[in-house]
């Protein structure tokens, strides 16, 4: 049944819940979360979401970094959200690029989110995908889920604030 599912808000990385510096994030010293993100993880959370990152990374398929460099970026931002006490129910990523190689995990496509709805039992029409460029939204609206487009780096408490309200 449908009201048996959970609700739950995507999140790109880059630029929505770390800044985007213009450049690839894969060290742990340039990881730094966005204005509003700590209180919005939050409120999402105190409300019943759970959160879930999807992510492409496709400067491993280039070369530029490796899965390992991601994973401790990944584990270290976890770590800092867990020290607010936020649960990031996962981080799924991609990592390939269309010049490299095709695939269908890599937003626009959505494979990302099509497994996280399976895994964790997930209305897509009572869910959210913030994303700082078209393809997050495109890959959000593959799946049902409600995509909201925002400048890279936009605080997304006013955002968050219509979720929870029921506005959006």
């Amino acid at each position: 049944m449908e009201t048996d599912k959970k609700k739950a808000v995507f999140f790109d990385r880059d630029g929505v819940i770390n800044v985007e510096n213009g450049d690839y994030t894969w060290k742990i010293e340039d990881v730094a979360i966005n204005e509003g993100i700590v209180e919005s993880l939050l409120k999402f959370q105190e409300n019943g979401f759970l959160l879930i990152i999807v992510s492409n990374q496709g400067g491993i398929a280039k070369g530029l970094y490796s899965k390992n460099d991601v994973d401790k970026v990944h584990e270290y931002l976890t770590v800092l959200l867990q020290e607010q006490n936020i649960n990031i129910a996962q981080i799924y990523y991609c990592p390939h690029h269309s010049i490299v190689e095709n695939c269908i995990c890599r937003k626009p496509d959505s494979l990302m989110l099509e497994k996280a709805l399976a895994r964790y039992n997930i209305n897509p029409k009572t869910s959210y995908l913030f994303g700082d460029k078209e393809s997050d939204t495109t890959a959000a609206k593959k799946v049902g889920v409600k995509g909201i487009l925002i400048k890279s780096n936009e605080n997304i408490l006013p955002y968050c604030n219509k979720i929870i309200n029921k506005e959006i």
